[in-house]
């Protein structure tokens, strides 16, 4: 690698992360800063599949090989079998015997811890994560960062009102290629982005989420099953036992939106990232359960279509049942298209810029080229990383997925999951986020702004002025236009 391409990259990560900080974090308040020899304690809430594979091992591995100043010593779980695993693992990593509690709540009550790793099913996350910044915790919480749109404009708030770090568990969003990205689009190489495509196509003999083993040890009595549901708390209708239904809870409505929820919003977080994107203007969703009979309530196949107030339209589209020939991640623009490895997420970070005809660009300098990114092999231990930076910090804004992108991307996939269950197509009012029932007045306003002769909308950070936004009329189209008094437009 030349020594002009790294430093060009050096400066797009920083001038990226510079004005994402400057845009979208202005009014949020700062936290504490640890002092080097300060340990910090952390809680684990919900230590079971990715709980303890990722969340416990990965803080492990950080306090015994990377040096971090941190220990374990809080442990939560409903199910008596993950909580007793996670206890005894830390134990035997590290010496210490973290304290154990059946009810978060207590948990959180815990003076002596200062931040706490969720990792419960969707439908917790949304009070945990409020509950935890009440009691002055700092929170690292699994995406989806909650279970509804509203709890998620809720957890904004609280968040920008606690000083606090909360960091929204889509480990990709710590990959270096978003920012990369993202500056190309602020400066109008692309020109004006128009469209942006993404995927996570999989397919499996015993169904998407079926992959969670359920086992015998799972019972009443090792399952403390009311609280798991939330029944006192309104999260969930009370139901009884079912395993398929405590391990696998994706697939089913209350507790998970399935490919909705578990990967949409990991493709939908990084192409905001990438393009500068928050909020949708326009939401439409489709799908069904076309080959998974197996109980499910989930679909096995989805589409989104997401129309942005910027004039940006994204398309996020999988089947659980076939994975072979997937759809490319792609941001495509006026002049050019940047179009992602098919291994982006996995172990190539790299993407293609690929230029429109000099015809359009009227720019012969455009030319392909491939740019590959600094790779990330474990993006987990990263997002870790970079969450423990901000709270050292005690900067807010320091987290590479931060509670405003982790609403943004809920109300994405939340807005296209009530669209195909209830037939309809919704529309956000840009200003106060307010949701309503769609209606012609989105098509309006584009064709008003075309009677009108408008400008282009833009992406937040676009710096680029006109660039690959300006048509260039043939000299023919001056004949264009009603004629006034009989007179012919070029005459009047």
């Amino acid at each position: 690698m030349s020594e002009k391409t790294e430093s060009r990259r050096s400066f797009l990560k920083q001038s990226a992360a510079a004005t994402i900080a400057a845009s979208q974090f202005a009014s949020v308040a700062p936290a504490k800063a640890y002092q080097t020899n300060e340990r910090l304690r952390i809680g684990i809430i919900g230590p079971g599949r990715r709980g303890f594979g990722s969340h416990v091992k990965t803080l492990v591995k950080l306090r015994n090989q990377k040096g971090e100043n941190l220990d374990i010593t809080g442990i939560n779980d409903v199910y008596t079998v993950h909580r007793d695993q996670a206890v005894n693992y830390i134990k035997q990593e590290t010496g210490q015997t973290p304290k154990t509690y059946q009810d978060y709540r207590d948990l959180l009550n815990d003076k002596e811890i200062d931040a706490v790793c969720i990792a419960t099913p969707d439908h917790w996350h949304a009070k945990q994560v409020l509950d935890a910044l009440e009691a002055g915790k700092h929170v690292y919480c699994e995406k989806p960062m909650t279970h509804h749109i509203s709890e998620a404009l809720d957890v904004v708030d609280a968040w920008k009102k606690s000083g606090l770090v909360v960091q929204v568990g889509v480990q990709s969003t710590s990959m270096p290629i978003w920012n990369e990205v993202r500056a190309l689009v602020d400066e109008g190489k692309l020109g004006k982005i128009v469209q942006f495509q993404a995927e996570s196509f999989r397919n499996s003999l015993g169904g998407m989420s079926r992959h969670n083993v359920i086992t015998k040890e799972m019972t009443p009595q090792s399952v403390d099953w009311k609280r798991w549901l939330g029944v006192e708390e309104g999260l969930a209708p009370d139901l009884p036992f079912d395993r398929a239904t405590f391990g696998q809870w994706r697939c089913y409505w209350p507790f998970g939106y399935g490919m909705y929820s578990d990967l949409f919003v990991h493709r939908v977080s990084a192409m905001l990232k990438a393009t500068g994107l928050k909020y949708p203007g326009r939401v439409v969703g489709g799908g069904g359960i076309f080959l998974e009979y197996d109980d499910r309530e989930v679909t096995d196949v989805a589409s989104i279509i997401a129309d942005f107030h910027e004039g940006v339209q994204g398309l996020i589209s999988s089947t659980m049942v076939s994975s072979a020939v997937p759809i490319r991640h792609l941001i495509r623009g006026h002049h050019g298209t940047v179009v992602f490895d098919k291994n982006v997420f996995g172990q190539r970070q790299a993407y293609e810029f690929i230029p429109e005809r000099p015809q359009v660009t009227l720019d012969s300098k455009l030319k392909q080229e491939e740019v590959v990114s600094e790779r990330v092999p474990d993006q987990t231990l990263l997002h870790f990383e970079n969450f423990l930076a901000a709270v050292k910090a005690g900067d807010p804004t320091l987290v590479n997925n931060t509670p405003e992108l982790g609403a943004a991307a809920v109300m994405v996939v939340n807005l296209a999951v009530q669209s195909y269950r209830e037939g309809k197509v919704f529309q956000v009012e840009r200003d106060t986020l307010q949701i309503n029932k769609g209606d012609s007045s989105w098509a309006d306003n584009w064709e008003k702004m075309s009677k009108s002769h408008s400008k282009p909308r833009h992406v937040a950070g676009w710096h680029a002025g006109d660039r690959g936004s300006v048509l260039v009329p043939p000299p023919y189209q001056k004949l264009a236009g009603p004629w006034i008094d009989g007179k012919p437009p070029e005459n009047t």
